[in-house]
């Protein structure tokens, strides 16, 4: 019995036995399609190109993607080429649509190749894209792996820093692997792969605590804070709590005081906000963050 034909080879097939256009025919297809929204021309122009689609979709192919996929958002680009082509210019369809096919299909294996997203820059794009072909050819010269000076010559070459050619070749050398990944332990216990992750950061108790005696001292600060006059407060929220602490000079200037007399009133201050401080909390160590 015969094997039914795919639809996919049956698609390529069709895609394959469209004819050709001649210059003069893409410029009154586009024409049309632009002037009109001529349905049937834009079939006629975007059928005849599809060949293209499927020839740019397949050096894609090695990415582990869908062949079905990689045309179909082939395709999008093609349309997106047929709706921005300018017929005036001197230039054919086909070249036009190449670069518009390709970046469609480029970004679609950036969006789905891994679920770590990469690539964002222009020569990110680029690096990854030719890192394969310049590992490659570093192979060809007789290089199982780059060296520090293949991944010089590759950063250069693609105009980003070592470090992201680095990072890139990392990413490349495997597959992506889930946190959730059960691992066997040398004693046959299973446990998942973030069980093995350290993190630097303090527990999570550790946190809510510090978030708790954070608010808790700044309650007690707000409250020991209006036992100051209003000159004592300006002086003190200028000076102390403030990022850029204000200048004696400055803050005399603008009180029309010397600045001996701020520092003054700022000790003074200070000795007023330590004694409602310890009514409020006895321990002074409460108050150190």
């Amino acid at each position: 019995m015969r094997k039914p034909v795919s639809p996919r080879r049956q698609f390529v097939k069709a895609a394959m036995a469209a004819p050709y256009l001649t210059k003069e025919e893409e410029q009154s297809l586009a024409v049309r399609w632009r002037d009109d929204k001529d349905q049937q021309a834009l079939h006629k122009l975007t059928s005849a190109h599809m060949r293209l689609v499927i020839a740019l979709a397949a050096k894609f192919r090695h990415f582990g993607l869908s062949m079905n996929d990689l045309i179909q958002e082939g395709h999008v680009g093609l349309l997106e080429a047929a709706a921005r082509f300018e017929p005036e210019r001197d230039v054919r369809f086909s070249t036009y649509a190449t670069w518009w096919i390709r970046a469609s299909i480029q970004d679609h294996v950036l969006r789905n190749w891994s679920i770590v997203r990469g690539g964002t820059s222009s020569a990110q794009k680029a690096l990854f894209f030719n890192l394969r072909r310049l590992r490659a050819k570093i192979a060809v010269n007789g290089q199982s792996q780059p060296d520090s000076n293949a991944y010089d010559e590759i950063a250069l070459a693609v105009g980003v820093s070592r470090k992201d050619v680095e990072l890139m070749d990392s990413r490349l050398s495997g597959p992506d692997m889930s946190l959730n990944a059960p691992v066997i332990e040398s004693d046959g216990n299973s446990a998942d792969r973030q069980d093995f992750l350290v993190s630097d950061g303090p527990l999570p108790d550790e946190t809510v605590g510090s978030e708790i005696d954070k608010e808790r001292r700044s309650q007690w600060l707000g409250s020991a804070l209006t036992v100051l006059s209003e000159r004592e407060l300006k002086i003190v929220r200028e000076r102390r709590l403030t990022e850029e602490g204000a200048t004696l000079e400055s803050l005399g200037a603008k009180l029309g005081i010397s600045k001996e007399r701020v520092r003054q009133i700022e000790a003074r201050a200070l000795e007023k906000l330590r004694a409602a401080l310890l009514q409020e909390n006895a321990d002074p160590a409460a108050f150190v963050g």
